[in-house]
């Protein structure tokens, strides 16, 4: 296990060099088997791991002191950002979390010139698309996360948990788990609990199976972004009004939906779905809301998105 694995991570070439990394580690077995993976593949003076503690929970204090044996054993120096909710903070727990672990993996890469890289594994790839699919009617949520976006990498994205708790057993490598992973009111918790045994029981290969799909769909997602690149390629984030109408209407919603994430710097959710609408705008200088900031454009019959200000 520990040189197959080794050997299936260095093959993936995600932690190649030059590039220092900066590994994101929570103290759970998937962040701890990648630390390690990390550090035998670079060698520690290449990697930086990086924990948050946000103070949530009783054992978040614990789980810092846990890291910091862990990297002092490993030779890695470790970050540790402590960020603080504001009592009664606007918006979902989780998603501040995530923005506040993520920005400060961010700061650390930018300042070294380094590879984010993370612990996700074959079961959070599984979970993530089934929880996009229930809750994002988009082309999107059937993909699933990236092995890279940017600077971020996930080394491990078809490596089972039980591959990893197997690799930290046989290196003598302990972790934390998560007591909040057994919380029903999470929704990542219950399809973790009911939906996916769920599937299971109505075929073993249910994970297997929703991964290969998601892996056949992101290959003709390559296929599709260059069909796009084609239409916009000569204008520079606009296309011809009348050559938009004219696209198949799966394109033209792959065409808009690309204007409105260029011009937003980030995905723009459902820009997608007023294809047919801004396809029927007029030549005078129409306008339509496409969510999110954004706005579709149309002057002198040329199409292009703008943030509104």
């Amino acid at each position: 296990m520990n040189a197959g694995l080794l050997e299936r991570v260095e093959a993936g070439g995600l932690i190649a060099g030059p590039a220092p990394l900066v590994a994101m580690i929570s103290g759970g077995r998937d962040s701890v088997c990648m630390l390690d993976l990390a550090v035998r593949a670079r060698g520690e003076a290449a990697v930086t791991a990086l924990h948050v503690n946000y103070g949530l929970r009783e054992e978040a204090d614990a789980d810092e002191r846990h890291c910091e044996e862990l990297c002092g054993r490993l030779g890695v120096p470790l970050e540790v950002a402590r960020p603080r909710r504001e009592e009664g903070g606007a918006g979902n727990l989780q998603a501040w979390a995530r923005a506040e672990r993520y920005a400060a993996a961010a700061r650390l890469a930018e300042a070294a010139g380094a590879t984010i890289v993370t612990g996700h594994i074959a079961d959070d790839q599984v979970e993530t698309i089934l929880y996009r699919l229930a809750s994002s009617p988009s082309r999107r949520a059937l993909l699933g996360m990236r092995p890279r976006d940017g600077r971020l990498a996930r080394p491990l994205l078809t490596t089972t948990r039980a591959e990893t708790t197997a690799y930290c057993e046989e290196r003598g490598l302990t972790w934390r788990d998560d007591a909040t992973n057994e919380e029903a009111d999470y929704k990542r918790n219950l399809l973790r609990r009911e939906l996916v045994p769920a599937l299971e029981r109505i075929h073993p290969a249910a994970k297997e199976n929703v991964l290969r799909t998601a892996a056949l769909l992101r290959e003709e997602a390559e296929l599709l972004d260059s069909l796009v690149d084609a239409e916009l390629a000569e204008g520079e984030g606009t296309i011809s009004h009348r050559r938009f109408a004219e696209l198949h209407p799966a394109l033209r919603r792959l065409v808009l939906q690309r204007l409105a994430d260029q011009v937003a710097g980030r995905p723009v959710a459902g820009a997608a779905r007023f294809a047919d609408q801004v396809a029927g705008l007029s030549r005078g200088g129409s306008t339509l809301d496409l969510g999110s900031g954004v706005r579709a454009v149309l002057e002198g019959g040329v199409l292009r998105a703008r943030l509104c200000i």
